[in-house]
């Protein structure tokens, strides 16, 4: 075994986004990497087939953008060749926030659009190619193994067949290191139980908030139509602004579009979509919408509740095993962070190998992995929820409303001055720390800020 690649054998659990960027990571770290896939997926296969999200739009950081091209060389360029715009946030969207437009004006921060379907489908096609990777589809885990001094030591699998009647056989895979990125549908808590190994209860706030999304054709340049904006968006806040969307211009033309509503569905018929659409204060998305000349099935998603498994808080945390992605904990997705940090994630978990190739030994990795998660999941989780929260009448926590009282200021200030409006973009990409929009600067200008309209 070389001091390149100081470990055997590597089994991830899911081969959807996270556990995609999870084994390009361990890639470099392991002389095996399985990905055991319980659909029947190959490398064309785009949108996980078992993440009905996955048809709606989803935001890439430009932190999420920067730790893809570091692990994936080339990739920002290849989308772009496919149609992916790359812009600059100030300049390329129309952003609407709940006090006025924000805006439209350089920051700095290069973001990319494109669908979860084109993401996926190339960084499978790169993950598999790569020498140390296997994907096991149409396989499913069952739980796990464990070794003599109470590590980890593999996981249980069984086959999917088409004929239920003759069910495969099952069988072990054993590693130094087993990954669960199988995301919220995880039966990890359950597996770890068998082992005696107790978690906490999950945290859950509720979103109560659906999705509702179509792609459809989005003009060529120099044809009528054709916007100077690559995003058009209105953001929901609570309580004033129940109805929100957003349009994403994405590869091959189109137009991602996702209408959501607080305790509001969004029709999926074409007259109640463009109605919903109409219904917003934003103008773009309607517009575009009824000049649209083809599109995609219309789909709903109304599962966008925020959970958190404590796996950080597990005092006997077995060696061998670590867990990422939605497996750990589950963003409502308006808020466009769980591409990102499940990028982070992978970068911490690459930085903490890193440390440890030297001296070969994965001791240890595992629970310190799980505690820096919990530390680095903190942040956007209390984004989300603090958010979500203010939803409910009464008796939301202070933190809560303190940070919804601030961001109401906030907002007023940035529409009005394109300084503060660059700190919150670069904070929102994940660039910079929330610090920065408590910055004397800033604090003085929201703190003095005179009321704006509001959406």
């Amino acid at each position: 075994m070389s001091t390149e690649r100081p470990w055997g054998k590597a089994v991830v659990i899911g081969g959807s986004y996270a556990g995609l960027v999870t084994a390009r990571v361990l890639s470099d770290f392991f002389s095996e990497v399985v990905l055991v896939e319980r659909d029947a997926v190959d490398e064309d296969t785009g949108v996980h087939p078992g993440a009905p999200q996955g048809y709606h739009a989803h935001a890439m950081l430009a932190r999420g953008g920067q730790i893809l091209e570091r692990l994936f060389p080339g990739l920002r360029e290849e989308l772009r060749e496919a149609g992916a715009p790359v812009f600059d946030y100030g300049e390329g969207i129309d952003f609407l926030l709940p006090v006025g437009l924000a805006p439209r004006h350089r920051t700095g921060v290069r973001i990319q659009t494109f669908t979860r379907d084109e993401l996926e489908r190339r960084l499978r096609r790169k993950v598999v190619a790569l020498p140390q990777v296997t994907q096991l589809p149409s396989t499913r885990c069952t739980g796990l193994t464990r070794g003599p001094s109470g590590q980890v030591s593999g996981v249980t699998c069984r086959p999917h067949t088409a004929d239920p009647a003759e069910p495969a056989e099952p069988f072990e895979l054993a590693a130094d290191l087993v990954v669960d990125a199988s995301g919220r549908s995880s039966s990890l808590t359950d597996w770890l139980g068998a082992l005696g190994i107790t978690v906490p209860p999950r945290r859950t706030v509720k979103a109560k908030v659906t999705y509702t999304s179509m792609n459809f054709d989005r003009p060529h340049v120099g044809q009528p139509g054709h916007p100077d904006f690559y995003v058009a968006y209105q953001m929901l806040f609570a309580p004033s602004v129940p109805r929100a969307g957003v349009m994403l211009a994405v590869e091959r033309n189109r137009w991602t579009c996702s209408l959501f509503g607080f305790e509001d569905q969004p029709p999926t018929d074409d007259k109640g979509y463009l109605e919903f659409a109409e219904s917003l204060t934003n103008p773009r998305l309607a517009e575009h919408i009824s000049r649209r000349t083809g599109q995609e099935p219309t789909r709903r998603y109304t599962n966008t509740d925020n959970q958190w498994r404590l796996y950080h808080a597990v005092k006997d945390w077995p060696d061998g095993l670590i867990a990422v992605g939605d497996a750990v904990c589950v963003f409502n997705p308006v808020y466009g962070q769980g591409l990102t940090v499940a990028a982070m994630e992978a970068e911490l978990l690459q930085d903490m190998l890193k440390r440890r190739r030297a001296a070969g030994r994965l001791d240890g990795l595992a629970g310190g992995f799980q505690k820096r998660l919990g530390r680095l999941l903190l942040g956007p989780w209390t984004l989300s929820t603090n958010s979500d929260l203010m939803w409910t009448p009464g008796g939301q926590p202070l933190a809560a409303r303190f940070a919804h009282w601030y961001n109401t200021r906030l907002f007023r200030a940035a529409v009005k001055d394109a300084a503060v409006w660059t700190r919150f973009v670069r904070v929102v990409n994940m660039v910079a720390s929330p610090a920065l929009l408590f910055h004397p600067v800033v604090a003085l200008k929201v703190l003095t800020v005179t009321s704006g309209r509001r959406a």
